[in-house]
């Protein structure tokens, strides 16, 4: 099934701490409905001294969101909005943004 975001869309989180903040999609988990969004929903992992980190110290990373709780970008009016699906005039099927109408990129190459 498609989903409404893929890796490297701007999105927007509409629930939660991080409400109203905007990021890049970095990795989606699809087998549990989450992606990770850079800069959004960032933690502390407090880390003890070792080889590799002979200091110790905390460590901020973001984790992961689930899938409902942002929207893409619309690159025409840089807000939040839904995603539809359509066939474009290749045979491709693409999202576009709902607001606006603009392709928000292919789900799908054209069938031959």
């Amino acid at each position: 099934m498609a989903r409404h975001v893929k890796k490297g869309d701007q999105v927007m989180v509409i629930a939660g701490d991080d409400k109203g903040k905007t990021g890049e999609v970095l990795r989606v988990d699809l087998a549990g409905d989450k992606l990770v969004v850079q800069g959004i929903n960032r933690v502390y992992r407090h880390l003890r001294p070792s080889r590799q980190h002979p200091q110790g110290g905390r460590i901020q990373k973001e984790m992961p969101i689930h899938i409902s709780n942002v929207l893409p970008v619309d690159p025409k009016t840089n807000q939040a909005t839904r995603v539809g699906f359509r066939t474009n005039e290749n045979g491709a099927k693409e999202r576009y943004a709902r607001k606006s109408g603009d392709s928000l990129g292919s789900v799908r190459k054209a069938k031959k």
